[in-house]
């Protein structure tokens, strides 16, 4: 819906909660991923090179939410650190993959992220917290999980 000058002004109140949970949850998050060697950045692309192995850069910024240069940049640093690797795939492709080192990673990263997302979510009930995630959903125009 299209602002207008008619539009109370409490949705600018809204947008600064949500970007300062969002803050809040993020500086957490990369407070507990420093104990066992990443950041938070280091280990979305874990995740999501986890999630679908053998995907390109393209499909990996996307689901990161950076540009492909910025993810190669970090592709890059995550290769120097030898927690994934990149192989050459079909054409031009290539093809991203998690190592052992990059497996051991990302399962600490996602006991950490339990445990950090546990205290964040930690003011709402079950009920609270579903009915959240169903109006972000909406929001974001998708039912993502």
């Amino acid at each position: 819906m299209p602002y207008t000058a008619a539009m109370p002004h409490e949705l600018q109140p809204l947008g600064k909660a949500v970007k300062r949970a969002q803050y809040r949850q993020h500086r957490a998050l990369d407070s507990g991923l420093a104990t066992v060697g990443t950041t938070l950045a280091q280990w979305d692309a874990l995740r999501a090179i986890g999630a679908s192995p053998g995907a390109s850069a393209r499909a990996l910024s996307a689901a990161t939410f950076q540009s492909e240069q910025a993810f190669g940049t970090l592709a890059g640093r995550l290769v120097a650190l030898d927690l994934i690797e990149r192989r050459p795939g079909a054409g031009r492709r290539i093809e991203h993959h998690l190592t052992a080192s990059g497996e051991r990673v990302l399962a600490a990263g996602h006991r950490v992220a339990d445990e950090v997302l546990a205290a964040c979510f930690a003011p709402l009930s079950a009920a609270d917290r579903a009915t959240l995630l169903d109006l972000l959903h909406r929001m974001a125009g998708s039912a993502d999980t």
